[in-house]
């Protein structure tokens, strides 16, 4: 039985209805807040990060919704970076962080307890200091009592998982200018082009049938989701849609990237979401199947694979291999290509139209992408 309302993604009055902080807006937007957060990181003064000095280490403190900016920095600098890169979520600080080292610490309100907490202990052992969140913030002061620098986050966003590309482009600025990643300005600026692209592609306006993000949420209705990367940059993008399945549309989803999850995603075809119990016909369904006296049906995998256009051939090859292994086992197979060019292009083209994918399924299960009655709960419970 479907859950998604496809009439509810393409009419107006009912997205507006339900979309109370205006997601789709601020995901629109991505391509303008690349933009302001170049202007914002020079107007900060991005050249003098660390002082203009490559530091020793790098350590990233970001949770929740800003998570994905260390995830980000981690796989661009895996390959070429002199410096190791670190993602820390919450306290302790490493003890070996000292005046030599640089930590970044993100939070869109600059209020949220680990990175603020990362970034005052950073700053009393001396540690470089980079801050991106909300100005006059406690995030702000505590970069300004450290001499660090601190890059006001200016477009407003319900949330920081919509307020991503402001979060992450002032840090890969940084990194650029360090020499830890390649990402100059003229790269973002490609990056804002192609966010603007995916942006018109996943309009509202655009029919269900031809809008790749709307037809990807049609495609894991009544599904049992698995996000699937065929490599270290899809990776992070497959952990990205994990997140926002589970915090934008409510539904669990499990990630992994290829090689290592290869064996994962497929032992779990011989299961009970796959076709390894019952009989079942080719679609995966069991034709003698009694909604009445057997109970509802066991919903199906969803494996959504992310391309990575820029992976090799052995890559190319095992991602071809696991996903005939699921079409074969009746899984629903969903795949989505990265554009061609850099791999911040090629990122924020797969990290674009899925989010904006995340928050269609919301409105077709008629949920606010923004607003979660158990969040909302939780944080009264623990405040």
């Amino acid at each position: 039985m479907p859950w998604v309302d496809e009439r509810r993604m393409d009419d107006p009055d009912r997205i507006a209805a339900l979309d109370s902080r205006s997601s789709l807006r601020a995901l629109a937007g991505a391509g303008a807040q690349v933009r302001r957060g170049l202007v914002a990181a020079d107007d900060a003064g991005i050249a003098r990060v660390a002082g203009g000095e490559r530091p020793r280490a790098v350590v990233v403190a970001a949770l929740g919704g800003s998570a994905v900016v260390g995830d980000v920095l981690g796989v661009l600098a895996e390959a070429g970076s002199p410096v190791p890169v670190t993602v820390r979520h919450d306290a302790p600080l490493p003890g070996w962080v000292g005046p030599l080292d640089l930590v970044i610490a993100v939070s869109q309100s600059g209020r949220a307890a680990g990175p603020l907490a990362l970034a005052a202990e950073a700053a009393r052992r001396g540690a470089s200091l980079l801050t991106v969140g909300a100005a006059r913030s406690p995030l702000a002061e505590v970069a300004a009592r450290a001499r660090g620098i601190h890059v006001e986050v200016a477009l407003p966003a319900p949330s920081s998982r919509t307020a991503l590309w402001s979060l992450l482009t002032p840090v890969l600025l940084a990194a650029d200018v360090l020499g830890i990643a390649d990402a100059p300005a003229e790269v973002l600026e490609r990056v804002a082009d192609v966010l603007d692209a995916v942006a018109e592609e996943c309009r509202p306006s655009s029919e269900a049938f031809v809008n790749p993000a709307k037809v990807l949420a049609t495609g894991l209705d009544g599904t049992v989701p698995m996000v699937l990367g065929d490599g270290a940059l899809s990776g992070v993008a497959a952990c990205r849609l994990a997140q926002m399945l589970s915090l934008t549309a409510r539904v669990p989803a499990t990630h992994g990237a290829l090689p290592d999850a290869a064996s994962t995603v497929v032992a779990t075809l011989d299961g009970p979401f796959g076709s390894g119990m019952g009989d079942h016909r080719e679609d995966g369904r069991d034709i003698f199947a009694d909604p009445y006296l057997d109970g509802p049906e066991v919903p199906r995998l969803g494996l959504v694979a992310l391309r990575d256009p820029g992976i090799d051939a052995a890559g190319t090859h095992l991602a071809e291999a696991v996903l005939a292994s699921a079409r074969e086992a009746g899984a629903v197979v969903l795949e989505h290509r990265a554009r061609e060019g850099h791999p911040v292009e090629r990122l924020a083209s797969l990290v674009g139209t899925t989010d904006f994918a995340a928050t269609y399924l919301a409105l077709g299960l008629g949920l606010d992408p923004s607003v979660s009655r158990h969040v909302t709960d939780l944080r009264d419970r623990t405040s």
